[in-house]
């Protein structure tokens, strides 16, 4: 019987001890007695394993228990251990009789992850009696039993360990038997009752026993079993196994009814005391739900058997013939292990976002892999991808997920952790499990633009405000850390900032011209221009702008030589002897534009003779075109033009659009003449057929005049025509209708006509 007492319980919070393990750093371990009542203290972890309570509450401290029940809780207020429900030492899984027993767990926390092992030994307390599973047995005994003949009992049950456990049998009275306890390699203890005194049934038929189970605690606790016995007459010889030991090997998930092993035991007796029966030993219904002896002594499985659960076991038999003597034997089986289980990954602790350029082996994520198979079907492997920037490392009871490589934002923002744990059995089971990380971005791309130089053209005297050039620059990074600003940096040209010429918006990198620039005064100029990103702190380049001012034709020609003051005419001397091309003088002139727009020409505008005199178009020479007479007149008068090539071009420009506009318009007039005159013959036309046939208030009369031709085409009529003639009595004119053959010309004369050739003269 089981029972609990709270005052135990308080005096043995007493021993509640701290042990620590220098070889794991972090680890400590704790020794409390079963059956402490719900919220008692374990001890205060925090402290034991150095760290304040923030950590534990910024840390999101937990407790990570695996397969074992949450038992003990964690306070991340006061950072206490507290009994989190009543442990009862004898129902946890782990233990049963082994001993130390003790609960793993690992308290997880974040932001760093660290995971602390702690173990809670569960000491055992003396709160259970032994048990019998029967309150009474029967048995019946010849009274020719020998002395030394022996009887295996019923064992008790004590789920307590140690001295707790069960220690000693007593068997009271004590006149015929002694008892003899075998302790047994799995620390069982098996009882026998020896005859030490011959039974005589016609002195006493029945006799009545009672064994007593004890422990070892304090107080010392005990129980009983009452053993009826029958004494039977005459059967003298008692069975014998034919070893003592019966061993048999058994794989897991084997099918029922499969034979592990055959035992044999012997009776010299004749007839029914010499028939012998097979019975697992009392005490074993455990092991009967699994086992089974038939009658020829075949022991078959009968139930299924999970190495996982029990590796081992070791099954007392008994060979009982008629009369009722029997012999014992042992059968231990060893269970093979099958590779039956895949193995068990539980994710202890993970992060979902880490930062690119997160240093090598940072751990990511803490997850536990457990596989129950035994040997090489219970040792796991675990790997990643080789893809991918991580790997796995292990320790003694932990796998953890760390940072293999340099993690790119802009290379992959996401990435899909699969991790795949087979143990090495064959064939070998495996399992995985995927963890997704988001990568987040980090300012570690500088701006860049598209050209590595730009260069942009502007004509002189442009419109202040003129968008010039756009500048365009990309940035790898993402969000806030690629919003991109252009900025003019700091320059001057010819003394002057830069920023008086060229603005740039911040925004869309164009270039505006902040002032009309003048080609005469500055043909060219640079500055750089700055792309930085909203990072933090901000990258940034620059590169180099070249702005080529080009020129227009906005200055006249200025004519250096002869030099003219105050609008004075110019006066040069020419001998009447001078022969043709005689050199009178040279103009010289010069245009400040640059290029085509300097190129000059001279030509005569005006003169009192222009057969006199000629000028040179490019050089500016004037010269004598013919021989100078009397008749010339002695002061000449001439009107010289300095052009620049512009001038010329446009002017030349003028004429050829002067003349294609003539010819143009007069294609026009032409056309619309004709056309005119085209419509005015369509609509005569017209008119004339309308009065072909006259359309009379009068009946009309028809007349179908004979047919008329000439024959041999001679006449003036060459080819056969038919006339029909339609006249009233009012009318004043003669109509005419006239029909001929396909392909031939139409003659229609007017009737008067025909009726002065004679044709009509019969009418």
């Amino acid at each position: 019987m089981k029972t609990k007492t709270t005052k135990q319980n308080n005096s043995l919070l007493l021993f509640v001890m701290v042990l620590y393990f220098p070889s794991v750093v972090g680890q400590v371990s704790y020794s409390i007695p079963e059956e402490m009542e719900k919220g008692s203290l374990v001890s205060n972890v925090a402290q034991d394993l150095g760290l304040d309570l923030k950590r534990l509450k910024s840390g999101r401290a937990r407790i990570h228990s695996g397969d074992n029940a949450e038992y003990l809780e964690l306070d991340k207020e006061r950072g206490l251990l507290l009994v989190k429900e009543r442990i009862d030492r004898e129902t946890l899984s782990i233990c049963g009789q082994t001993t130390p027993c003790a609960l793993h767990f690992q308290i997880a926390l974040e932001q760093p992850i660290e995971i602390l092992p702690v173990t809670v030994e569960v000491t055992d307390m003396n709160d259970n009696d032994p048990v019998f599973e029967k309150e009474g047995r029967v048995l019946e005994i010849s009274e020719s039993a020998v002395v030394g003949s022996k009887f295996m009992l019923e064992k008790a049950v004590d789920p307590d360990i140690g001295l707790n456990g069960l220690q000693s049998y007593t068997l009271k009275p004590n006149d015929n038997f002694i008892l003899k306890l075998h302790r047994q390699s799995d620390g069982g203890k098996k009882v026998e009752m020896i005859l030490q005194k011959p039974l005589d049934r016609e002195k006493e038929e029945f006799v009545t026993l009672l064994l007593t189970a004890h422990d070892g605690g304090e107080p010392q606790r005990s129980g009983t079993m009452q053993i009826q016995i029958q004494v039977l007459d005459v059967n003298d010889n008692a069975p014998v196994f034919t070893q003592n030991v019966y061993k048999a090997n058994l794989k897991e998930n084997s099918a029922s009814g499969t034979l592990i092993t055959r035992v044999s035991a012997s009776d010299a007796d004749k007839g029914s005391n010499g028939e012998v029966s097979y019975v697992i030993g009392n005490g074993m219904s455990s092991v009967s739900k699994l086992f089974h002896i038939t009658e020829d002594g075949n022991f078959v499985l009968k139930g299924p058997i999970d190495y996982e659960k029990a590796q081992k076991y070791e099954i007392d038999i008994e060979a009982v013939d008629r009369g009722g003597l029997s012999d014992s034997s042992k059968v231990i089986i060893d269970v093979g292990d099958v590779n039956d289980n895949t193995p068990v990954i539980k994710m202890i602790s993970s992060s979902t976002s880490v930062e690119e350029e997160l240093p090598a082996n940072t751990v990511i994520a803490v997850m536990s892999v457990k596989d129950p198979d035994s040997e090489e079907n219970g040792r796991v492997n675990c790997v990643i991808d080789n893809n991918i920037p991580f790997k796995v490392t292990s320790t003694s009871t932990f796998y953890s997920i760390v940072a293999d490589g340099d993690l790119d934002r802009e290379r992959s923002s996401e990435y899909n952790i699969t991790v795949t744990c087979s143990d090495e059995g064959m064939p070998s089971l495996f399992s995985s499990v995927t963890l997704t990380l988001h990568i987040s971005d980090v300012n570690d791309n500088a701006p860049v633009f598209e050209r590595s130089s730009y260069e942009a053209y502007v004509v002189e005297n442009n419109t202040p405000g003129l968008s010039v050039l756009m500048l365009k620059a990309s940035d790898a990074d993402w969000n806030q850390n690629a919003r991109l600003s252009y900025i003019l940096e700091d320059s001057s040209v010819n003394g002057v900032p830069v920023s008086s010429y060229v603005s740039v918006s911040a925004d869309s990198g164009v270039i505006h011209a902040v002032r009309s620039f003048d080609y005469e005064q500055l043909k060219e100029f640079n500055f750089r221009v700055r792309a930085q990103d909203g990072g933090s702190p901000p990258l940034s380049s620059n590169v180099s702008v070249r702005i080529l001012i080009q020129d227009q034709n906005d200055n006249a020609p200025q004519v250096l030589y002869p030099v003219q003051t105050g609008g004075s005419l110019l006066a040069e001397m020419v001998p009447r002897s001078a022969d043709v091309g005689y050199l009178v003088t040279k103009l010289v002139a010069v245009d400040v534009d640059s290029g085509q727009n300097a190129w000059l020409s001279y030509k005569v505008h005006k003169a009192t003779d222009r057969a006199l005199f000629e000028v040179g178009l490019h050089n500016g020479e004037i010269r004598t075109v013919r021989q100078v007479t009397d008749k010339d007149a002695v002061k000449q008068k001439m009107t010289v033009v300095v052009e620049d090539n512009l001038t010329m071009h446009d002017k030349e420009y003028n004429d050829q659009l002067t003349f294609y506009l003539v010819l143009a318009l007069a294609v026009v007039s032409f056309l619309f003449i004709t056309c005119l005159l085209l419509i005015i013959s369509v609509k005569v036309y017209r008119w004339r057929q309308s009065r072909v046939l006259y359309h009379s208030n009068l009946p009309v009369i028809p007349y179908c005049p004979p047919r008329y031709s000439d024959t041999l085409g001679t006449g003036t009529l060459p080819h056969v025509y038919n006339y029909e003639v339609c006249r009233t009595t009012d009318s004043r004119k003669s109509d005419c209708k006239l029909d001929r053959a396909p392909s031939h010309n139409v003659m229609c004369p007017n009737a008067f006509e025909l009726l002065k050739t004679g044709i009509f003269t019969n009418f």
